[in-house]
């Protein structure tokens, strides 16, 4: 299939000419022919009038070579091997689009802000950073580019209220700063054949006294696990769950990528609690951080945030595969397609494609998957309003050190990426939805079987629960890399997870002081409140309509609730 696919994509290039002198119409007719056929949201016309829009805004930058950057995943290396070359034979304007590992577009995007040195032209950068580009204001804001300098060259056919992310890249002060171009979620999957088997529905029922199915809620989650952990299936010992635990960079996300806001951490509020957000950190009345650990009204070392790190760390002992706890995350991810993993309550759909592929052990014959994705169950701190997962949005951003004419060239191939015209050809390779009209397109209906429940999850009703980190953040880079050291310390054992939580807020609230004492950020950084104990933030919160910080709950084992996986799908119908 990899061949088959590069095959193509060299096929494509030879048929575009990359390389030569010529750009317009015929080369744009030769990439919908053998590129888009159907797979589009706009009528052939309409492909073609988008398509002409593209030349007639790309002639005063015809020759121009421009550099563009993202991480690498299966979405992007297809925007930089097929629809680069494309848009470099319809446009005139040459592009080269890098794909580097996700931590390596951190570590350049700061170097750009330090330093003012143009690296890239465009950057898919997480919109996690929109803390951090909004406080800063070193990226130009999209609504008024789309309005003023980038007027010319912004496409009439972008419907920005098609993007399902828009609310994750626009800041407090009502502006887009970032343009999302891939979005995947973590999701709970599990074994549908083995949840639908008659001898495990009887079983679990006669040991817990409820229905086998979907988990609501951590106890069910870990009951589940319990049950299939040690169990024997088609000649195989299997486990309840799947996890990672290696010291690593990667153990970050693992956390910083919502974990805390589905145990309960935080405030209501979507798409991230106010005034404290899933990673703790707490802003005032005018989104200025004022603290993260507890003793200034945080929540990142708060009884739901320790009972968050608790959990990961008894179910990972228990109830994973042993070599688990020494994994990375790009280690652990492909062990549940290998059959003996029962259910993952923490699973990212881009590997949706990677885990339906025919003769995997997960795969039916017919090419149907034996597994689904279904929403991720909550801890016993989660409440009705909260986010209940994450959702990576990869976002087209524009630095203010990018010269006018190299951001006008880089925002006309960003869209073009991201064009109806393009969006349901290259969701179906990467699977990685940004777009509402996309998501709803026939080719998705009738694709769904094979998806395992995605799309049905991308329509419903539950999938704004799905967020990106917020707003909160000021500064992502700098933040998030004190993650994974601290929580790295739980996960080896060397710390308890309330030590690790202590240690952890305290290294954010040093960052937080600095940015306070440096003044860069202006009058929307850091601003430290004052120290008190739990009670006295816990009375605060509640006075004002609040949550976090709140208290320990004495009974943190819930009554289990499942729910069945059908079921949920046709509610969501309705």
């Amino acid at each position: 299939m990899r061949r088959q696919f590069l095959t193509s994509t060299s096929a494509l290039v030879l048929l575009l000419g990359a390389g030569h002198a010529y750009a317009g119409m015929d080369e744009a007719k030769a990439f919908l022919d053998k590129e888009i056929g159907p797979l589009s949201t706009l009528s052939r016309a309409d492909q073609e009038k988008e398509m002409q829009w593209f030349i007639d805004a790309a002639k005063p930058f015809a020759g121009m070579e421009i550099k563009v950057v993202s991480e690498t995943i299966a979405t992007h290396s297809y925007e930089s091997q097929v629809l680069a070359p494309a848009f470099s034979a319809i446009t005139g304007i040459k592009v080269t689009h890098d794909t580097i590992q996700e931590g390596d577009v951190v570590e350049k995007i700061q170097t750009q802000m330090q330093t003012g040195q143009n690296l890239y032209d465009g950057w898919v950068n997480d919109s996690d950073l929109i803390g951090t580009h909004w406080r800063y204001q070193q990226v130009r804001n999209l609504s008024d580019w789309m309005a003023g300098d980038g007027k010319d060259v912004t496409d009439p056919m972008l419907d920005v209220d098609d993007f399902i992310g828009k609310s994750f890249t626009t800041a407090p002060d009502g502006k887009l700063y970032q343009l999302p171009d891939q979005q995947f979620a973590n999701l709970y999957w599990f074994r549908y054949d083995w949840f639908n088997d008659e001898k495990n529905k009887a079983d679990f029922k006669a040991k817990y006294g409820y229905d086998l199915g979907v988990p609501v809620n951590w106890s069910a989650y870990e009951d589940i696990a319990a049950f299939f952990t040690g169990r024997e299936i088609d000649g195989k010992k299997v486990f309840g769950h799947m996890d990672y635990g290696k010291k690593d960079p990667s153990l970050g996300w693992r956390f910083t990528d919502a974990w805390l806001s589905m145990a309960g951490n935080g405030d209501k509020g979507i798409p991230n609690g106010k005034p404290v957000d899933e990673w703790g950190i707490k802003v005032d009345e005018n989104s200025r951080p004022v603290g993260s650990c507890v003793a200034r009204g945080g929540d990142t070392n708060g009884p739901a945030s320790v009972y968050a790190i608790q959990k990961y760390l008894d179910w990972l002992k228990a109830y994973a595969p042993p070599e688990a706890q020494g994994m990375t995350f790009s280690e652990s991810g492909p062990v549940p397609s290998q059959g003996t993993i029962a259910q993952q309550i923490f699973w990212y759909t881009a590997f949706t494609a990677d885990m339906a592929k025919p003769g995997l052990p997960v795969v039916n014959e017919d090419g149907t998957p034996k597994w689904r994705v279904a929403p991720s169950p909550h801890g016993v701190y989660w409440k009705d309003g909260m986010k209940l997962g994450y959702q990576d949005a990869g976002s087209w951003t524009l630095m203010k050190s990018t010269p006018t004419d190299r951001a006008k060239a880089a925002w006309l191939y960003a869209q073009f990426v991201v064009s109806k015209t393009v969006d349901v050809k290259k969701s179906h390779v990467g699977l990685t939805f940004i777009r509402d009209s996309t998501i709803h397109d026939k080719s998705f209906t009738e694709r769904a079987p094979k998806l395992g429940g995605l799309v049905e999850f991308y329509r419903s009703p539950a999938r704004v629960q799905w967020t990106p980190t917020g707003t909160n953040v000021p500064d992502y880079p700098k933040l998030a890399q004190l993650w994974w050291q601290n929580i790295g310390d739980a996960s080896s054992g060397a710390k308890s997870p309330q030590e690790a939580m202590d240690s952890l807020c305290a290294d954010q609230e040093k960052v937080l002081e600095r940015l306070e004492k440096a003044g860069v950020q202006g009058d929307i950084g850091p601003k430290m409140a004052e120290e008190h104990d739990l009670d006295y933030w816990n009375k605060d919160a509640v006075s004002k309509g609040n949550l976090a910080p709140q208290l320990k709950v004495e009974n943190e084992k819930d009554k289990p609730i499942t729910v069945n996986y059908d079921e949920l799908v046709k509610s969501w119908q309705k």
